[in-house]
């Protein structure tokens, strides 16, 4: 469950820095393997930011480490953040966002990922729940400030 304030009791294990990788309209998405966390389902590139790491040097290295391309800091833009809780866990999630004029080249890490594809905000939130990481959906509708 996705919350934009700081819900009573939120007690965070971790934060995930995270890119909407945007280029004419789409956004970049990437399909988990089916045995890590999630598996199977599609989500932007994201992850864990570790320990002493700043939150734009956490979601640069993910971005290049899941789908090789490296994005110079000035050329992130931070969203906000948004605290969610999953199951037995509370998390912050940060969102930051890149637009490319044209499509880059991907090399997807494919020991975390099997593939990836560019889809619209339209057509994401058209996925079926099970197809998408918890509350993408939700994070869709409000970093593009959709009302659905």
């Amino acid at each position: 469950m996705r919350y934009n304030k700081i819900p009573e009791n939120f007690n965070p294990r971790f934060e995930i820095a995270s890119c909407f990788i945007e280029c004419d309209g789409k956004i970049i998405l990437l399909q988990r393997h089916r045995e890590k966390s999630q598996g199977g389902r599609w989500g932007l590139p994201a992850g864990k930011v570790q320990k002493g790491e700043s939150i734009e040097k956490a979601v640069l290295r993910e971005v290049r480490e899941e789908t090789g391309l490296d994005i110079p800091e000035e050329k992130i833009s931070y969203f906000g953040k948004t605290f969610h809780h999953h199951g037995d866990y509370d998390f912050v999630f940060h969102m930051f966002s890149t637009t490319f004029g044209s499509l880059p080249k991907i090399r997807i890490n494919t020991y975390e990922h099997k593939e990836f594809a560019w889809k619209s905000p339209t057509e994401i939130l058209a996925m079926e729940k099970a197809e998408i990481v918890e509350d993408l959906d939700d994070v869709c509708k409000l970093f593009y400030n959709i009302h659905a």
